[in-house]
C-alpha cells in the first residue's frame, strides 16, 4: 500500500494541504492542485522553490523521484497576469494584506533563511541586523565550580541561548518577556532549524468558499468555522523597551494637562535600536511627540479626522523616524499647590482598561510588524501604549504597554467589546446572525489551586496585556536641538496658535550670537509648520533643510537659508508679526526685507493674507489701513 503524505502548496491567496502519495504521479498531483486552487490545467506553475527554481512539470515521474517528501512545501505562481501576480514580486511590510508577496530571489543571510519558507519581504533594519547577531549569552568561568583550564567549558560556563528562562530571571529587574527574536531563535533552533516553522495569525472569521453547505447563518463546518481561543499569557513581547530622549519631550506633552485640566494623547515618532540589556532586545527611541485634532475633557479623549497625517508621516520619514506608538494622559490632580496627582491604576484595579486594549489593538493592526516566517508577511506589532498616570509617590509615572497578538485577532475581527460599568473587564461578543463569534476562553486557578477553564464573559484585561519597561536616559540626546519653544500643533484650546505672528516671535527669541540658524529650525513642529502652513507651504522644497536637520550639518542649513523660499517666510514674518524693524535682523544675522506694497499683508481687520499690490482685503473688502 502507498505510504500517503501531506503536500503544502503556498499561492498569493493561501496555504493549501494536498493529500498524495508517494508513488502518485506529477501531473496526476498537478490536476488535484488545479482543483483545489480553481486553476485551469495550464494557468499555474508550481515550484519547489520561491525563486522560481525547480519547476514541477507535468509527466510521469513520481513525488518520490523527485525528491517530495511529506509535510514540504510548493509554490504556487499565476501564470496569467493579474493583481495577484503583481502582489507576488511586490515587498508589503506593513500591511494587513492577506496576499503574501513572493522575492524574485531567496534570502542569503542568517541561520533563519530556509528553502520551504514562508514569503520573504522587506523587514525592519533592526529584525534585519538582529537576525544575523549570534545571540549567545557568554559567562565567565566561574572559580569555585568549574575544574577544568582557562580554555575548556562546562555547564556552569557554557554560553546560554537568548532564551534561557533561568537567565532572564535572574536578572535585575526580571524579564518576564524574552524579546521576540529570542523567541524566533527558540522556535528554529531544533534539529530541523525551524524548517516547518510558520508564524500563523490567528483569524476568528468564516473561512470564505466553502461550498458544501449554505453560507452562515443557515449553515457552517469544520471546514470553515474558525477555532475556539483559549488565551495565554504571551511569553515574548516586541519591544522590550521604550526610551523618551529627553524629560523636556515628556514635559511639553504634560503642560497642556497642566493648564486646563483635560487629557491628552499624542503619536510618538521615533526609531529602533538594539536593547543590549536584554539578549536580541529591540529598544524603542522617542524623539517628538505629535497631538493630532482631538476633544478632551477631564474624562474623555475624542481623536478627530487629521487632514495633516500624511504630510506628517512624509516629513517624519525624511527625518529618518517613523510612528513608534501613542499616549495618553490619565491624571487627575490631587494638590495643584505641590504637583501631586491622584493614583488611580494600580495592581488592585487594571494598568489598561479594555476600551484602552481595544484601540491599542486598532493601532497596533496598523502598523503590523513585517515577518518572513508568516504565511501573511505580518505578526505581531512593534507600535506600542505609553500612559502618563499617577504613581504610588502621587507623581507623573509613563507606564509602557502592548497588547498581545491574540487581542490584535479580537480586535481585528470585532469580536472584542468593553463592559461599561466595569473598565478592567472586557467581554467576547455572542454570535449573531450577522456575525459568527468563536468561543474565547481563560484558564484561572480557584481557592484550591485548580485550573479551571472560564468563558471570557467577562474577561480580565490582565491575559491580553503585557509590560513594557519606560524608561529617560541619565544623559538626554537631543535629536531637535532647539532650545526655543514653537507652539505645539492644535493647542487653540490654550490661546496656542501656529501661524506668522507666532513664527516671528519665535525667531525674535534668539540672537545670532547664541543660536546657530540649525538650532533654530531644528524644532519638529516648527518643520510640521514650515510644510502644512496654509499661507506658503514648503513641502516641495524644505527636503535640504530636512536633510540638514536629520544629519545635524549646519553648512546644508546656511545653503538653505539662502534660498527664495525662506526670504520669503522672513519678509511675512516682519510682515505680520508686528516686529521692530531690526529684531528679526538680529536674530538671523542679516537684513530684514521692509515692508512694501509690493509684500504680501494680512488684513487688520479678519487677518485674510492680501497678494501684493492691492489696496483693499478680497475678503471684507476694507482699506488696507
Amino acid at each position: 500500500m502507498a505510504e500517503n503524505i501531506i503536500i503544502r502548496v503556498q499561492s498569493p491567496e493561501g496555504m493549501k494541504k494536498i493529500a498524495s502519495t508517494k508513488r502518485e504521479t506529477a501531473a496526476a498531483f498537478l490536476k488535484k492542485v488545479a482543483k483545489e486552487f480553481g486553476f485551469s490545467s495550464n494557468g499555474f506553475s508550481i515550484y519547489l522553490n520561491r525563486n522560481k527554481t525547480g519547476e514541477i512539470l507535468s509527466q510521469n515521474k513520481t513525488l518520490s523521484l523527485l525528491k517530495i517528501k511529506h509535510g514540504d512545501m510548493l509554490f504556487l505562481f499565476p501564470s496569467s497576469a493579474g493583481p495577484s501576480s503583481e502582489n507576488m514580486d511586490t515587498a508589503q511590510p506593513h500591511t494587513s494584506s492577506s496576499y503574501p508577496s513572493f522575492p524574485s530571489s531567496s534570502s542569503s543571510s542568517s541561520s533563519l533563511s530556509r528553502s520551504h519558507s514562508a514569503p520573504q519581504i522587506q523587514e525592519d533594519e533592526i529584525d534585519q541586523y538582529l537576525s544575523k547577531q549570534e545571540g549567545k549569552i557568554y559567562r565567565n568561568r566561574d572559580p569555585q565550580l568549574c575544574r577544568h583550564g582557562l580554555m575548556g567549558k562546562c555547564v556552569h560556563c557554557v554560553p546560554l541561548e537568548p532564551f534561557d528562562e533561568d537567565y532572564l530571571n535572574h536578572l535585575d529587574p526580571p524579564v518576564k518577556h524574552m524579546s521576540f527574536h529570542a523567541y524566533i531563535r527558540k522556535l528554529t533552533g531544533g534539529a530541523d532549524k525551524g524548517k516547518f516553522v510558520a508564524l500563523e495569525n490567528i483569524s476568528c472569521k468564516i473561512k470564505s468558499g466553502c461550498e458544501g453547505h449554505p453560507p452562515w447563518p443557515e449553515g457552517i463546518c469544520t471546514k470553515c468555522q474558525p477555532s475556539a481561543i483559549t488565551l495565554n499569557r504571551q511569553k515574548y513581547r516586541h519591544v522590550d523597551n521604550i526610551m523618551f530622549e529627553n524629560h523636556t519631550i515628556a514635559d511639553r506633552f504634560l503642560d497642556f494637562w497642566r493648564k486646563t485640566g483635560s487629557q491628552r494623547m499624542g503619536y510618538l515618532y521615533g526609531r529602533y535600536t538594539e536593547h543590549k540589556d536584554i539578549p536580541l532586545g529591540i529598544r524603542a527611541e522617542v524623539a517628538a511627540i505629535y497631538e493630532p485634532p482631538q476633544i478632551g475633557t477631564q474624562n474623555s479623549l475624542e481623536l478627530i479626522e487629521d487632514p495633516k497625517a500624511e504630510a506628517v508621516e512624509e516629513i517624519a520619514a525624511k527625518l529618518g523616524l517613523r510612528k513608534v506608538g501613542w499616549i495618553f494622559t490619565d491624571l487627575l490632580s490631587e494638590d495643584t499647590r505641590i504637583g501631586t496627582v491622584h493614583y488611580t491604576r494600580n495592581k488592585d484595579s487594571f494598568f489598561l482598561s479594555a476600551e484602552e486594549c481595544i484601540t491599542a489593538g486598532h493601532f497596533q493592526n496598523q502598523h503590523a510588524n513585517a515577518c518572513r516566517l508568516s504565511p501573511d508577511g505580518h505578526f505581531g506589532s512593534k507600535f506600542f501604549t505609553v500612559v502618563a498616570t499617577g504613581g504610588p509617590d502621587n507623581q507623573v509615572h509613563f507606564e509602557g504597554y502592548q497588547v498581545s497578538n491574540q487581542c490584535m485577532a479580537l480586535v481585528r475581527d470585532e469580536c472584542l467589546l468593553p463592559c461599561r460599568d466595569a473598565p478592567e473587564l472586557g467581554y467576547a461578543k455572542e454570535s449573531s446572525t450577522e456575525q459568527y463569534v468563536p468561543d474565547v476562553f481563560y484558564k484561572d486557578k480557584d481557592k484550591f489551586g485548580n485550573d479551571i477553564t472560564y468563558l471570557a464573559r467577562p474577561l480580565p484585561v490582565e491575559y491580553l496585556i503585557i509590560d513594557i519597561t519606560t524608561t529617560f536616559p541619565k544623559d538626554p540626546v537631543f535629536t531637535f536641538s532647539s532650545t526655543l519653544r514653537f507652539p505645539i500643533e492644535n493647542r487653540d484650546a490654550l490661546g496656542e496658535t501656529q501661524d506668522f505672528h507666532s513664527l516671528a516671535t519665535y525667531l525674535s527669541q534668539c540672537s545670532s550670537s547664541s543660536c546657530s540658524f540649525l538650532d533654530i529650525v531644528s524644532d519638529f513642529h516648527l518643520l510640521l509648520f514650515l510644510v502644512t502652513n496654509e499661507v506658503m507651504p514648503l513641502q516641495d522644497s524644505i527636503g535640504l533643510l530636512l536633510d540638514a536637520v536629520k544629519t545635524s550639518n549646519e553648512e546644508l542649513a546656511q545653503t538653505w537659508k539662502k534660498s527664495e523660499q525662506w526670504a520669503t517666510i522672513e519678509q511675512l514674518c516682519s510682515t505680520v508679526g508686528g516686529q521692530p524693524s531690526g529684531s528679526l535682523d538680529y536674530a538671523m544675522g542679516g537684513p530684514t526685507l521692509p515692508q512694501s506694497s509690493s509684500a504680501v499683508w494680512s488684513c487688520l481687520h479678519c487677518t485674510f493674507m492680501n497678494q501684493p499690490g492691492t489696496e483693499h482685503c478680497e475678503m471684507c473688502s476694507l482699506p488696507r489701513s
